[in-house]
């Protein structure tokens, strides 16, 4: 809408010397007419003498004739500031009815009635429009100059509610705009709230887990030993007990001859000379199992060091990964490597240890009803390393892949996912100044690439 004054009246008289009066009040050529120059006189003196505002006057000589006018000029965007309406019209439409259907069309449409005393009740007239403040009455027979005043007045105050209304438009733009502003910084905090709460509960199971692989890797370090001398010991007493069996075969058949052998039998001597080298053999397996098991933990951890960027072989992390992860892979998935050799790379690696373990539980959780399978490849190429993990599990929907990366976005039922798994994890992958991309096919699988320069740059 234009924000130019309004200076558009439209007249609905049935009269055209009405017409013709208002065309010369409203609608004045000042230096060919003395009579209004005599009039801008009488209104504003002598020593200012500003020239008289001219209106656009449209003509309608019938209520339905008016409406049209009016409906066209909103189609238009081009409302009429005022309308001066007849109420005596013997031909169609009376100004009662003229001015309801008018407002039908334009609600806000302040409307002057042009009447004469004995015309209309004014009060009845009120009471069947329920307008007080868009309805004025102009008494016939009426003054130039009180047309002229009246036609200003209205227009300034519909150019005035106009601004006012297209400043509220304004001002709400402004706290929509703003309100949206402060909804994205919400949201962005939300999600730095998120990754704090998740490096300090990575950082505490990192505290955690090398407390507790030390305090494991000391019983550990003197069970291994004290396996270690039992089966030595073992040993020795396997020897002195063939030599007591050499000796006792000397003996002459008897009673004492008997008594040794019925106590073999009942020992069964023979199966636990067999049987304790395997047990030995079995508990030396565990225990390196745990030992190796709490150095995957450390390595997945890496709380031995200040979080500086170091080199570090990642086959070694993706492998001590897998051990911390087997649980959760146990009864869904199978996992194949393929690796080629790597060279060390410059890097944070426990935090890239965290973005391996987030892919293989997502492959993992990405499986069906079925054992499926996950294959962990990687390479070189130039300057970059690059590693895929891929599954071939119920794949991910075209308009979901697109969003996997927002934070707090997940497809598990509530309770059971942050959303903030694949978040992080690009995180990290742009820290290191490489790239993580996704191709997907539903009901096909997943594959997740992670790309990483072999270098740091001193930056």
């Amino acid at each position: 809408m234009n924000l130019a004054a309004n200076r558009r009246i439209l007249l609905i008289d049935d009269t055209p010397s009405i017409h013709d009066d208002f065309r010369k009040i409203l609608m004045p050529d000042v230096e060919s007419n003395p009579e209004l120059e005599d009039m801008e006189s009488a209104l504003f003196g002598e020593t200012t003498k500003p020239r008289v505002q001219s209106f656009e006057l449209h003509s309608a000589y019938g209520g339905e004739e008016g409406l049209q006018l009016l409906t066209t000029a909103m189609a238009e965007q081009r409302p009429y500031a005022l309308a001066f309406v007849d109420m005596r019209m013997p031909q169609g439409w009376d100004g009662a009815k003229t001015i309801e259907e008018l407002w039908k069309v334009a609600p806000d449409l302040q409307v002057v009635v042009c009447t004469a005393y004995s015309d209309y009740s004014w009060e009845d007239l009120l009471e069947r429009l329920h307008a007080h403040e868009r309805l004025l009455i102009l008494k016939k027979p009426f003054d130039n100059i009180e047309v002229q005043q009246m036609a200003n007045t209205l227009a300034n105050k519909w150019d005035m509610a106009l601004r006012a209304s297209q400043q509220t438009s304004h001002l709400e733009r402004l706290v929509e705009q703003r309100t949206q502003a402060l909804q994205v910084e919400i949201e962005e905090r939300k999600h730095l709230e998120g990754q704090l709460v998740q490096s300090e509960k990575l950082a505490a199971l990192g505290q955690l887990a090398a407390g507790v692989a030390h305090e494991i890797n000391n019983p550990m370090g003197f069970i291994s030993s004290n396996l270690g001398a039992l089966d030595g010991y073992f040993k020795q007493l396997q020897q002195m007990l063939d030599a007591y069996r050499q000796a006792e075969e000397c003996l002459a058949p008897g009673e004492q001859r008997d008594r040794l052998k019925a106590m073999r039998d009942d020992l069964e001597l023979d199966f636990l000379k067999d049987d304790i080298p395997i047990l030995i053999r079995e508990s030396k397996d565990g225990i390196g199992r745990v030992v190796q098991i709490v150095k995957d933990l450390k390595n997945f951890s890496r709380v031995d060091n200040d979080q500086t960027w170091q080199w570090a072989n990642l086959q070694q992390g993706i492998d001590s990964t897998l051990n911390i992860v087997a649980s959760e892979l146990k009864y869904k998935a199978d996992v194949i490597k393929q690796y080629q050799p790597l060279p060390e790379i410059e890097c944070l690696a426990s935090q890239l240890n965290q973005v391996v373990m987030n892919l293989v539980i997502n492959a993992a959780q990405a499986m069906g009803p079925e054992r499926g399978l996950i294959t962990i490849s990687n390479g070189v190429e130039g300057e970059t390393i690059w590693l895929e993990v891929a599954d071939n599990g119920c794949g991910i929907a075209p308009e979901t892949v697109q969003k996997i990366f927002d934070p707090f976005f997940t497809t598990k039922p509530v309770g059971e996912g942050t959303g903030l798994g694949l978040s992080l994890s690009y995180g990290i992958v742009k820290k290191h100044g490489g790239s993580i991309s996704v191709s997907s096919e539903l009901g096909t699988g997943t594959t997740f690439r992670v790309v990483l320069p072999i270098r740091q740059t001193a930056a």
